[in-house]
């Protein structure tokens, strides 16, 4: 019960306080438009900036942690594709959209705050790791493969534009690569800099989780039970396990296991609705899914902190 009141809650009541204000009228949708857009696009990309600048790449930045987060994630979007495919007969397309879901879990809005909260801010680096590459990895699974589904196995030099286009685009990616750059250089940042984003990341998480809420009031819940419930069991039971078994097996450090299990147990991100989104297909089990995951998540994520070391 401690890591629920202490660790979980907390989180999710500010999500939920985001929910109430847009569903009540408090806050417009304009406004959590607006407030996503100012942390993904400026205050996320400073809190990850900073966060990999200061990684130990040796230390953190290896490849049995690496191994054991994304090899369940890639298990996790193969599993949710054939599932949609041939377990509901749903379009390729489709299919795909439905398996990015289980792809792309919430490493920065959710992954962050409940691991900062569980562990303390120094637990935080194997997290970083792992985000590092999370939407290189996952934007390039998914745009590859829906781009070879479209173009029937054609079409490799405008596959690869797309590719290269989503990842070198995206502000997280930016600053995520800045980050690697200081860091290789040793650059030293001035303090008027480092104190000036130090002001923009304290802003953050609070608000992209208030954000967050405002974002998943707009959903509803629209049929598609049965993909729903499989994209849940992928990402909040079934990916988590696999984390934890190859982890261990791999002999990741106590940190790591906890980052990588914690990781791989959160719920899909927005990213998952805007995937499908941009393709138009998959949306309202895109949609359902990460409101229903998310939901679930708050138990799930009890008996994960509660079984981890």
């Amino acid at each position: 019960m401690g890591a629920l009141l202490e660790v979980i809650l907390p989180v999710f009541l500010v999500i939920g306080a985001g929910f109430l204000a847009v569903k009540r009228g408090l806050f417009s949708d304009d406004g959590a438009d607006a407030l996503m857009k100012f942390t993904q696009s400026f205050a996320i990309p400073c809190l990850l900036f900073r966060g990999i600048a200061e990684l130990e790449l040796g230390a953190y930045f290896e490849p049995r942690l690496l191994t054991s987060y994304y090899l369940p994630a890639i298990i996790g979007f193969t599993l949710g594709t054939l599932g949609a495919r041939f377990g509901f007969k749903r379009p390729w397309e489709d299919s795909i959209a439905i398996g990015f879901c289980c792809l792309f879990s919430n490493a920065v809005l959710l992954g962050l705050p409940i691991t900062e909260r569980a562990y303390g801010p120094n637990a935080l680096s194997p997290n970083y790791a792992i985000i590092a590459v999370n939407a290189p990895i996952c934007y390039a699974i998914g745009i590859t493969a829906m781009e070879v589904v479209r173009n029937k196995g054609g079409g490799i030099w405008r596959t690869a534009k797309s590719v290269w286009r989503a990842i070198t685009h995206n502000a997280l990616i930016i600053g995520i690569a800045l980050g690697f750059v200081v860091n290789i250089t040793s650059m030293p940042l001035p303090g008027v800099l480092t104190d000036a984003l130090d002001l923009m990341i304290r802003a953050a998480l609070p608000a992209a989780i208030f954000g967050l809420g405002g974002v998943l009031a707009r959903y509803k819940l629209e049929g598609d039970t049965g993909p729903v419930i499989m994209v849940c069991a992928l990402m909040l039971v079934v990916q988590p396990s696999l984390a934890w078994v190859f982890a261990g097996g791999l002999g990741v450090s106590v940190d790591g296991i906890r980052s990588a299990v914690l990781t791989a147990a959160m719920a899909p991100g927005v990213n998952a609705y805007v995937f499908a989104n941009m393709y138009g297909v998959g949306k309202r089990v895109a949609a359902s899914a990460v409101l229903v995951s998310t939901g679930l998540s708050v138990l799930t994520l009890w008996v994960w902190l509660a079984l981890l070391p």
